[in-house]
């Protein structure tokens, strides 16, 4: 049984392994994300935060899914153009993954079970839900896709203090 974020591995949004152990000791921020979403503008905004914490221990970790309204058809190498070409995108994209269901990511299924949603439901209702993670690996809080990510600051800057 998975006990933190650093038991997981994913694929690059240009296909490559990575385990999420690499970033062991940081704070991550973990997003799903979509390009044709009412929320795609906080891609700006995530970036911003990528930029603004990198130095000081944030890592800003996006999630494709195509899972909420058809919102990020593409495939991985079009997601990763239209992140970088309309938002300057530099923070690590990973492939395209399902975060609910059956074929949901592990990583999503397990982030799920250790921060709930409102009223205590597990799935993720829409894009751009997002997870803060502690250095220690552990699910620290559980964002909707309503908070953007300029309202997540105070407790980034929590999480990298501790």
């Amino acid at each position: 049984m998975s006990t933190s974020v650093y038991d997981f591995d994913a694929l690059s949004i240009e296909g490559r392994p990575v385990s999420l152990r690499d970033y062991e000791g940081r704070v991550l921020l973990i997003v799903n994300t979509a390009s044709e979403c009412g929320f795609t503008p906080q891609f700006g905004g995530l970036e911003q935060l990528w930029k603004d914490y990198e130095a000081q221990g944030l890592t800003v970790v996006g999630f494709p899914s195509n899972e909420f309204g058809g919102q990020d058809p593409g495939a991985d190498a079009e997601i990763a153009n239209f992140c970088q070409r309309n938002y300057g995108v530099s923070f690590p994209m990973m492939a395209k993954v399902e975060v609910n269901g059956s074929a949901a990511h592990p990583l999503w299924q397990w982030l799920k079970k250790e921060k709930k949603g409102l009223l205590g439901t597990e799935a993720i209702k829409w894009n751009f839900t997002k997870f803060l993670v502690g250095r220690d690996g552990e699910v620290l809080a559980r964002y909707a896709p309503t908070d953007t990510p300029e309202a997540l600051r105070q407790d980034i800057e929590k999480a990298l203090a501790a």
